[in-house]
């Protein structure tokens, strides 16, 4: 590109001065030869002039006389009727530039002057325009040079932008070059690169709730096929192959969970359900995994509570929850449930230390972590309960204390009347 601008741009000014240059070459000469022509003319009428005065006054001709009214390289003659011709300079060889007067009293005066110094005049223009057209000519190519690094320049860094782009780095780069043009496909890569880690960081964040959340079912799935090795008995077995059918159930509704939320986290089917199924359920799939660790799961409070929200949701918040105060707290984990207003609030506690003080309300930021775990299992959990309506709230550090609140009554969309959000 830097070339093609170089080459453009001095194939325009060649033109010009071919143009131009000649035409003022030819203007030049013809006016220095037809100046040259003028004062020859000039010298002549005045050395008339001159000899007619002296003739009138009876005064002496010589070519000293006539030596100081005769440019240098000029050469003059003065023919006086009845005397030897009066000559002054030397005569050129050669060609000539000639002019010839008659005086009054009947005198001829003739002034010549060798063409070779028109010639010499004429090439020192030619020289002048010559230095002029160079001058122009480097002008040109340092212009079209900044010019074309000016031009090339960015595209070479938006070249840059794009290739980064490609190799999966997105970041923007936000550098503008004064160009529109060029700002405009700044402005459209910086535009696609912030999209594009936009959809990096939520296929990162799909990949870790998808490791995160499909871990615990799969976990509980092995203990129960753990069992069912383990024993001989056909109706264990029939018990335990039921619950691992059930957890399947939940594992197939955790990924289309994940799924959903990829798409549209706000996208939820909130349904009407008994609380204490989901609760007795979670207490019943932890219990094993409570016992191998010395430690006990229960619940208490308030039965038959119903609740607004997606069943399977609401079971990933406390499996969430449960794990939780497996991994980090000690003594009995307890479920309580209980009712505030409108809605229904189910507490998940345990006798350990607490959440440190560090951590504070910045332990549902991702990658948050007191205990070097992955950091999301309770941002995953209050990005669910909030895709349902509901909230997760840590109500007390010490001893710890979350809460996860629900609706009790189905929620209207404006404008549809009774009809309850799905």
């Amino acid at each position: 590109m830097r070339r093609r601008l170089i080459q453009s741009t001095l194939a325009v000014v060649l033109v010009v001065i071919a143009v131009f240059g000649v035409s003022l070459v030819v203007v030049e000469t013809k006016t220095i030869s037809t100046t040259a022509q003028e004062r020859v003319e000039s010298e002549a009428v005045q050395l008339a002039s001159i000899v007619d005065s002296r003739i009138l006054g009876a005064e002496q001709i010589t070519s000293e006389i006539l030596a100081d009214q005769v440019g240098d390289e000029r050469y003059a003659v003065v023919r006086i009727p009845g005397q030897k011709p009066i000559e002054v300079g030397e005569k050129p060889s050669g060609d000539v530039i000639e002019a010839t007067r008659t005086g009054e009293e009947g005198e001829t005066v003739t002034v010549q002057e060798p063409r070779s110094a028109v010639t010499r005049e004429v090439g020192r223009t030619l020289m002048i325009i010559g230095a002029v057209a160079l001058l122009a000519v480097i002008a040109a190519v340092l212009l079209a040079l900044r010019q074309a690094n000016h031009l090339a320049s960015p595209l070479t860094d938006l070249a840059e932008t794009a290739e980064r782009l490609g190799s999966g780095d997105p970041r923007p780069r936000r550098k503008r070059y004064g160009v529109p043009e060029l700002d405009r496909v700044a402005d459209v890569l910086d535009a696609s690169a912030e999209r594009i880690a936009r959809m990096l960081t939520a296929e990162r964040r799909l990949a870790a709730d998808a490791s995160h959340q499909l871990r615990t079912p799969l976990t509980a799935l092995s203990m129960r096929l753990e069992e069912i090795t383990l024993t001989d008995d056909p109706d264990t077995v029939k018990e335990e192959a039921t619950i691992a059918l059930t957890q399947v159930e939940r594992l197939t509704d955790v990924v289309e969970r994940l799924l959903t939320n990829s798409r549209d986290p706000r996208t939820g089917s909130a349904v009407t359900f008994d609380l204490d199924e989901v609760i007795q359920q979670q207490v019943a799939e932890w219990r094993p995994a409570y016992r191998s660790a010395g430690r006990a799961i229960v619940s208490s409070g308030k039965r038959h509570l119903q609740a607004v929200g997606t069943p399977g949701a609401v079971a990933q918040v406390l499996a969430a929850l449960i794990e939780n105060s497996l991994m980090h707290g000690g003594g009995t984990v307890a479920l309580r449930t209980r009712v505030t207003g409108n809605q229904a609030v189910i507490e998940v506690t345990d006798e350990g230390p607490g959440v440190p003080a560090d951590l504070g309300a910045r332990i549902f930021e991702r990658t948050i972590s007191g205990h070097n775990s992955t950091g999301i299992g309770l941002a995953v959990a209050r990005d669910l309960a909030e895709a349902d309506g509901g909230r997760l709230e840590m109500l007390q550090a010490k001893p710890p204390v979350f809460g996860l609140f629900l609706s009790r009554t189905p929620v209207k969309k404006k404008g549809d009347g009774d009809r309850t959000v799905r």
